[in-house]
């Protein structure tokens, strides 16, 4: 049976499932979050009740901290729990994130229902996309986020749009899914200009990634965070980005 909904607190007392949106919570509400998930890694102080990962939530746990708002992301988080959250009289907040004007959008959305104005770093972001560094040449790139299988990043994605207003063509933007599963040797064959390979979800390092190319394949190295996350580390994202590509764009 649904508990009683009562007048929320000032500021509401919040559970985040989703690690950008944590982070953003965090820095704007200083305490409001009481819950989040063990892969909200930011920020790096962050000192609230783990509530298991943004598949599997302990949906008991979450509803224990009777929270008054809890937040989701359709891609991050699965619908039965979090209608079993609704089920048990808990509000619900679910975000679609698929392009960086939405991003900005759901951000003002989540931070006006945790209380808060639009904070600065929000207009700091805005303004850093304004107009992002570029590489001087437009480069056709692949953007794999996983291996075994090989994975990358297909059509209506928030970090494709990011990269694609920093000057990268996604090779597999038309692909049917929005992230395929691509075999090796389709993407070596694929005369690629650029590989990009992020840190997450798969971590991607110098020895595990670029070896997998054909050889003289620029590869660029980025920051997961940076390409994926729709946070405060927005206000960064270009300049980080920017570097990385024209290093490996040379």
């Amino acid at each position: 049976m649904p508990r009683a909904r009562t007048v929320p607190r000032t500021p509401p007392r919040v559970v985040s499932l989703v690690p950008s949106l944590t982070e953003a919570v965090a820095v704007t509400v200083p305490g409001a979050l009481a819950g989040a998930t063990d892969w909200c890694s930011h920020p790096g102080d962050l000192d609230v009740t783990r509530v298991g990962g943004t598949k599997n939530p302990d949906v008991p746990r979450i509803i224990a901290l009777a929270p008054d708002l809890v937040i989701a992301n359709e891609e991050e988080n699965r619908a039965p729990d979090l209608a079993a959250l609704r089920a048990a009289g808990i509000e619900v907040l679910v975000t679609e994130v698929r392009t960086l004007d939405q991003a900005f959008r759901e951000l003002s959305r989540v931070l006006a229902a945790c209380g808060s104005a639009q904070p600065r770093w929000l207009d700091e972001a805005r303004a850093a996309w304004s107009d992002p560094p570029r590489p001087a040449l437009r480069p056709r790139a692949a953007i794999p986020i996983w291996r075994r299988p090989w994975m990358v990043l297909g059509r209506d994605t928030f970090a494709g749009d990011l990269l694609a207003r920093m000057g990268v063509d996604n090779a597999y933007a038309a692909h049917a899914e929005r992230y395929p599963r691509v075999p090796l040797e389709d993407l070596r064959s694929a005369g690629l200009d650029l590989v990009v390979l992020p840190d997450e979800p798969y971590r991607f390092t110098r020895d595990d990634g670029p070896e997998a190319f054909p050889p003289g394949t620029p590869v660029a190295l980025v920051s997961g965070r940076h390409l994926t996350w729709y946070g405060p580390s927005l206000t960064e994202a270009p300049a980080v980005l920017g570097a990385a590509l024209r290093t490996a764009c040379r």
